[in-house]
């Protein structure tokens, strides 16, 4: 069994095609850190972005 992530942070951001960029630049930074971020399209709102920070 997995452990559960907890969702520390969840912003909803304009749609930046290069914002992914960010993400990815933080995922391998602080990965050490138990900490982990998302992206996703936001699913009411096509022109957003739900950013997330999860702690592992």
């Amino acid at each position: 069994m997995e452990p559960k992530m907890a969702v520390l942070s969840t912003v909803t951001l304009e749609k930046s095609a290069e914002l992914y960029k960010v993400v990815d630049a933080l995922n391998r930074t602080l990965k050490g850190d138990d900490l982990m971020f998302g992206l996703a399209l936001d699913q009411k709102d096509s022109t957003k972005m739900v950013f997330t920070i999860y702690r592992t």
